[in-house]
């Protein structure tokens, strides 16, 4: 009786293993990832500590800070974002339609300029723009990020100029 029970544990699971092996090996590595202005925010953990052409993770949260943040990560490293510049936004009150279709239309503007044509085959961008608070405090900069929407990349996705 316990040799047949072994027989059919072994059975079943050799079955399993053949349904889900083939479809381990098809899963792509990462499903794409598509970021908009909503992403991230400027009060997002880390945020203020990036500086044009550094390269960052994907927010996450951070046991040693207690929040959720992005760190700053070496493009050599493995990294999800790069940063490719920052524009300021126009004087006035907070509006934050407004503000995103500035941020968009001059994100795409840089975008276009580094990775023209072609060269943007693999690669995506989105701002991230200031928040109704950090707006009061004076924050008008919007952060310009470029990424690679099916993974991380392992040197920095600035063109040599």
């Amino acid at each position: 009786m316990r040799m047949r029970m072994a027989s059919r544990r072994l059975v079943t699971f050799a079955a399993l293993a053949l349904l889900v092996l083939p479809a381990a090996d098809a899963a792509p590595g990462r499903a794409p990832t598509d970021k908009d202005d909503t992403f991230l925010t400027a009060e997002m953990g880390g945020v203020f500590d990036l500086e044009a052409g550094e390269c960052f993770t994907d927010p996450a949260h951070s046991a040693v800070l207690g929040q959720v943040t992005v760190l700053y990560t070496p493009c050599e490293d493995g990294a999800d974002n790069q940063v490719y510049g920052f524009v300021t936004a126009p004087d006035g009150t907070f509006d934050r339609a407004r503000l995103a279709a500035f941020a968009w239309e001059t994100c795409e503007r840089g975008f276009t300029t580094y990775w023209p044509g072609e060269a943007a085959r693999d690669l995506d961008f989105y701002p991230v723009l200031p928040t109704a608070a950090t707006w009061a405090f004076g924050d008008q900069d919007v952060m310009c990020v470029a990424y690679r929407p099916t993974g991380e990349f392992t040197e920095s996705l600035l063109p040599l100029r």
